[in-house]
């Protein structure tokens, strides 16, 4: 027996159609193939790469994550944490391809698979099998055990009856996700990778039902910054143990919520993005993409290395030099729009102050995202 869908009633119905209204909307937004698309992709990913590692633990800045999606080396982590999330990227990005399959199922390949990528760092994380004998969840802050995964023996079962229900169920397609996530979460079958697992599959089961691309169907950002939140309804719905006739309904209302306000956020990101090449173009003139790639990267605060840069050629369908993205970031900042730090290897470019005001601008005239609980709203 899995944790189950609650009665889904009206209250879940308006957010649930809310989210389907916002996410219509994204795609308006990003329907066209314009460079400011692909940072909004790239810059996207590495928040999810971010939020999905640091809740366990594994904390890096956004720049770290962002060296990390284009496959280059992260300056300010350590060895542990670089691998971290590198194999979340390898995960995400397998999730990427395999969803373009139409008869693409999940399957226990799948995920152990998944699992392999996600922690194959470390021997000692069994990566790609499951767990042997007990396995406890303590609280980073006080380090009681709030919750005991089931019994290693009913584990292979209960996956195949999880697999079983994703791929056959008549649930809507985000309560589908949201059950998913949350039976991983609480039989806990690998000894290490549990949460990260279960929050990429949720985007996976989203992906492969049609919804939209797995990118943009994350909620580890959100989770990232209300990680008690999200413990608590954990906790809530789970009392400790494997306890699936508990009331679902705090988890799939608390998951919910966070789509909406995930989406609300992407949708004012795709906005922002676009505005922000606008503005960018207006102030530094006619450039190759290229150059205004970095620029709007550094505007929004992060710093851009040359082995960086040339990714973000890469991204605007060009491929150059070391020399020649030398010579851009030299003329960026003969020209008061970069300023350079360090030294050799060590050199990095961040914007100038009049770049940097361009975003400022932008931030200060930003819509309000609404914070009040959709379910209250809609009682209301």
């Amino acid at each position: 027996m899995l944790y189950s869908s609650p009665e889904i009633g009206e209250a879940e119905m308006a957010v649930i159609a809310r989210i389907a209204e916002l996410r219509q909307k994204l795609r308006y937004v990003i329907r066209e193939p314009k460079c400011w698309v692909g940072s909004l992709r790239r810059l996207s990913f590495a928040r999810n790469l971010q939020n999905s590692n640091n809740i366990e633990g594994f904390n890096s800045t956004l720049d770290d994550a962002a060296a990390v999606v284009v496959g280059e080396e992260p300056q300010g982590v350590d060895e542990e944490t670089r691998a971290a999330l590198e194999g979340c990227r390898e995960a995400m990005t397998y999730i990427f391809q395999r969803v373009e399959d139409e008869d693409f199922s999940c399957s226990i390949d799948f995920i152990k698979s998944l699992h392999f990528m996600i922690t194959n760092y470390s021997i000692q994380n069994r990566p790609g099998r499951w767990r042997e004998g007990a396995i406890y969840v303590t609280s980073p802050t006080s380090g009681e055990i709030i919750h005991t995964g089931v019994d290693i023996d009913e584990v292979p079962a209960l996956m195949d009856e999880l697999v079983g229900y994703v791929n056959t169920t008549a649930d809507e397609l985000l309560v589908r996700a949201a059950l998913f996530q949350l039976n991983l979460t609480m039989i806990h079958p690998f000894r290490a990778g549990n949460g990260r697992m279960a929050r990429c599959l949720q985007s996976f089961v989203l992906a492969n039902g049609g919804l939209c691309s797995p990118i943009f169907l994350s909620i580890e950002e959100y989770l990232g910054q209300h990680i008690q939140d999200y413990y608590n309804v954990l906790q809530e719905v789970g009392r400790g143990s494997w306890r699936p006739a508990m009331d679902t309904l705090p988890w799939i209302r608390f998951y919910l919520t966070a789509h909406l306000r995930q989406t609300a956020t992407l949708h004012r990101r795709a906005k922002e993005a676009e505005r922000l090449w606008m503005d960018m173009e207006l102030l530094v003139g006619s450039r190759p993409d290229r150059q205004l790639i970095a620029l709007n990267d550094a505007a929004m605060g992060l710093r851009i290395r040359r082995a960086i840069f040339m990714r973000f050629a890469q991204e605007a369908g060009e491929e150059v030099s070391e020399q020649t993205a030398g010579r851009d970031l030299k003329a960026l900042v003969d020209d008061g729009l970069l300023e350079s730090k360090g030294e050799k290897r060590g050199r990095y470019y961040e914007a100038s102050d009049k770049v940097a005001a361009v975003w400022r601008a932008i931030t200060q005239t930003r819509d309000p995202l609404e914070t009040a609980d959709p379910f209250q709203l809609v009682r209301d």
